[in-house]
């Protein structure tokens, strides 16, 4: 296999301020004009409480990073996503996806943050806004990743079981059609993020037949992503029924680091070696293992470029490729250092 890219969060300093993390860059430079987003900085949260044994200015990145979540939320629970570079919020307050990925954010760093006061603050956030119900497939699917999280830490909170089981409800059940068993019409984006929350709630409800839907909905996505050994990520314009399996482009790093995300949920939940080939694919994704053969890290700024095009690859390393390459980094370092 390919090297482990290291965890470097050199990248993810230079675009952070003292407000946020900024969502764009020109090349490695952040563009202060396009301002921040709770998209980001919640799965910038993710990201720093799974870190081991994180030094001080890792928690103090991760206290920014909470106070900017938090701060995105209204009293109703609902959460605000863009902020421009003076601090002003530019945008109504919902449950789309930036409210399912603030969940998802407040309930790792509860369950895992780097300290007790800490975890305490993003546990109080959760439950601000776990009484919500959005109507979007996908932000349930986010919020579903945060609810599961506490409950592992958590078995008997009943706000986050609330809000895993009727996740569950609006993903849908998985199809019976071998061909396309997927509970939407399309693949869409951070398509790993659904058999991630269908194995999590397996795991955390308890539901054994929920689990092995998780799992056989991962081993399909896994089949229909994977071309000669590689990864052939569903490009931004989303895969239908009856697509043809040649590679397609725009690819992006979110799809990568959901697809690890899932592969390291599998193998948490049956201890399988299986799902750590799935990891392994993605991680070699951003070595170049992928259908441009181009290496999507940065060896010299630590960040991630935009994506993979069908001539090359987009030159800028935004904020969410930065944390899908540090979040894949992280299962690789935990789950295939000792892998022959």
């Amino acid at each position: 296999m390919n090297a482990a890219p290291a965890v470097s969060f050199d990248h993810l300093f230079r675009l952070t301020d003292d407000i946020g993390l900024f969502e764009h860059a020109l090349g490695s430079v952040p563009r202060r004009e396009h301002g921040y987003c709770v998209d980001d900085v919640a799965r910038g949260l993710v990201v720093l409480a799974r870190e081991p044994s994180p030094g001080l200015d890792l928690v103090r990145l991760f206290e920014l990073y909470l106070d900017f979540v938090l701060a995105a939320q209204a009293a109703d629970g609902t959460v605000r996503n863009r902020r421009d570079s003076d601090g002003r919020w530019m945008d109504d307050p919902g449950l789309g996806d930036c409210w399912g990925r603030a969940l998802w954010g407040l309930g790792t760093a509860a369950a895992t943050g780097p300290t007790r006061r800490l975890r305490a603050r993003a546990r109080d956030g959760f439950l601000a806004s776990a009484g919500g119900r959005s109507p979007w497939p996908r932000a349930m699917t986010f919020a579903a990743l945060g609810a599961g999280e506490v409950l592992l830490a958590h078995p008997n909170d009943e706000p986050a079981r609330a809000l895993l089981t009727a996740a569950v409800a609006m993903i849908g059940p998985v199809g019976a059609d071998p061909g396309w068993p997927w509970p939407e019409p399309t693949l869409r984006y951070a398509n790993g993020a659904v058999p991630e929350a269908l194995i999590l709630a397996g795991m955390c409800l308890p539901d054994k037949a929920l689990l092995a839907d998780g799992l056989r909905l991962l081993a399909w996505l896994l089949q229909v992503e994977t071309r000669g050994g590689s990864l052939s990520l569903t490009p931004v314009a989303g895969r239908q029924p009856g697509a043809d399996r040649g590679p397609a482009f725009d690819q992006q790093p979110i799809e990568a680091a959901a697809i690890a995300d899932a592969c390291a949920r599998a193998h948490a939940a049956t201890g399988r070696r299986r799902w750590l080939a799935g990891l392994g694919r993605a991680r070699g994704w951003f070595l170049g293992d992928n259908d441009g053969a181009t290496p999507l890290l940065n060896p010299d700024t630590g960040g991630c470029y935009d994506g993979l095009e069908r001539a090359g690859r987009n030159l800028n390393q935004g904020a969410e490729s930065a944390l899908a390459l540090l979040s894949t980094a992280q299962h690789a370092r935990r789950l295939l250092a000792a892998t022959p």
